[in-house]
């Protein structure tokens, strides 16, 4: 009896330990988490100058071609919000982080998504972002969105992600 009621208590305290959110803001498999209620008012709407606004308003990722570190016009589009926000939301710092699809070795797609990233940071820093306030990471095929071997999951996954952090942590 007292066994089962040990192998219980062990049980439940698990099931509370693995069913906690931990994550009080960041970024999480490809997607930001707010981390709650931080980012939305009482009414349930995003905040201005969050990163939840960052995330939806703006928008944290472009898309790149085949191979390709170029940066497309839709990509600049993007990429000119993101460089407008971080002008009037001076209290963040990004990193840039560059992925590739699967297709390819891990060294090429880590080299590819270092080039994207690299051409991410240029982009902002022509536009008057501070480079210190630019980081960028590289994760090649590593952290795909899409497990998938078609051209939907591939597009997907050849991005350039620009995760916020804020300076007064």
């Amino acid at each position: 009896m007292r066994k089962q009621a040990l192998n219980i208590l062990v049980m439940l305290s698990l099931g509370v330990l693995f069913s906690c959110n931990t994550n009080s803001g960041g970024y999480n498999n490809g997607q930001f988490s707010s981390g709650g209620t931080n980012d939305l008012n009482p009414d349930g709407n995003v905040i201005v100058g969050t990163p939840a606004e960052f995330q939806s308003a703006v928008g944290d990722r472009v898309f790149f071609g085949t191979d390709q570190s170029n940066l497309s016009a839709e990509a600049l589009v993007v990429l000119d919000a993101q460089v407008n926000w971080l002008m009037q939301n001076i209290d963040y710092v990004v990193v840039i982080e560059g992925h590739a699809d699967e297709q390819g070795t891990r060294e090429y797609n880590l080299a590819l998504g270092a080039r994207r990233a690299s051409a991410v940071k240029e982009y902002m820093v022509s536009l008057g972002v501070a480079g210190s306030r630019l980081k960028t990471v590289s994760y090649g095929k590593e952290r795909p969105l899409e497990i998938c071997s078609n051209e939907r999951c591939y597009a997907k996954n050849r991005r350039s992600v620009s995760v916020l952090d804020n300076l007064n942590f």
